[in-house]
């Protein structure tokens, strides 16, 4: 999610501030730009020049590039899912990682984006609006005919909400927010919800934990939700572990985390389920500034990559792609 977690309490009141301030301006009385004319002059990252490329470990998988067709930008692409069936891959655009997050509100472009496979080639990515009047959304997650995302708006319980959406006639609409429960009592971060809708795994900082953010699950209970379990020290760490994701047979459990492997920044990690339904020894998969994987069924993995100089200075973000072998 674009949303950096340092500065949720400063966006969430500017936020209110801009609204206040603006009469609350509806989507269509905003400017909207492409993301390419709002990227013009933009920067753009490549593996020619890249300080840090992703490194796999795995020889189950191919060298991570660049996804094809038309998702990336000289902008940030974030926050990737993909539908089980590969058809459907929605993300998250800021057309500068360095944009302020009151700027990102009402540039028009900033936000979630869908694009479909048609005849096997990814269409132009279209945005997907969410609101009536501002907001900043980001992690979407789709199931059935529901986009789950995060969001900053005002009537949050915190700072950043989960909310959802439903699919008709090719619009989304009817957004509303998940609950009290999973957004002030739960206060979960950046999830995904099992193929059968039963369980939700997230990431959280909470008492109980093994330090700094680890990942929780929470079963679906007469149509709310049990307390969250940690899932223990084969997952968690003394480091942050976040923006989990479960494959459709909920045999395997992705994830991002700090490089145990002494690699520069976040990395993605896998979990396999043993026969006795505990999650095994996490191992690292994809290092340099890997993360939020999101897999088909066929297996490829794809995820975000950040383009850094040799200074560590942030230049960009694109969506990469590890395809099985």
């Amino acid at each position: 999610m674009v949303i950096s977690r340092k500065n949720r309490k400063i966006l969430f009141f500017l936020l209110i501030f801009v609204i206040l301030i603006s009469g609350c301006p509806r989507p269509e009385q905003i400017k909207f730009e492409t993301r390419e004319d709002a990227t013009h002059d933009a920067i753009k990252g490549n593996p020619e020049t890249d300080n840090f490329p992703p490194v796999i470990h795995l020889n189950e998988w191919s060298d991570p590039v660049p996804m094809d067709g038309p998702i990336n930008t000289a902008g940030a692409e974030d926050s990737p899912f993909i539908t089980p069936n590969g058809q459907k891959f929605f993300f998250v655009f800021v057309s500068d990682v360095h944009l302020p997050p009151e700027k990102q509100l009402i540039d028009g472009v900033s936000g979630i984006w869908l694009s479909k496979k048609i005849g096997g080639i990814w269409e132009e990515p279209e945005r997907i609006i969410l609101n009536n009047n501002l907001s900043l959304d980001g992690c979407p997650f789709f199931q059935g005919d529901l986009l789950w995302f995060c969001s900053v708006r005002s009537g949050n319980f915190g700072e950043v909400d989960v909310y959802t959406a439903g699919l008709n006639d090719g619009n989304f609409g009817n957004w509303q927010n998940a609950g009290e429960q999973l957004n002030k009592e739960y206060k979960i971060g950046e999830f995904h919800i099992t193929a059968d809708g039963k369980t939700i795994y997230f990431g959280r900082e909470h008492e109980g934990g093994f330090g700094g953010r680890d990942i929780w699950k929470s079963d679906k209970i007469n149509g709310g939700w049990s307390e969250p379990v940690n899932l223990g020290p084969n997952v968690n760490s003394e480091l942050n572990e976040d923006q989990p994701f479960i494959s459709s047979d909920e045999k395997e459990l992705w994830f991002t985390g700090q490089s145990r492997r002494g690699y520069t920044g976040p990395a993605v990690y896998r979990s396999l389920k043993s026969e006795d339904g505990q999650w095994g020894k996490a191992e690292e998969v994809i290092s340099n500034f890997a993360g939020e994987p999101t897999l088909d069924d066929e297996g490829n993995i794809y995820f975000v990559h950040h383009y850094f100089t040799k200074d560590i200075k942030m230049i960009e973000a694109d969506i990469y792609v590890a395809n099985r072998k």
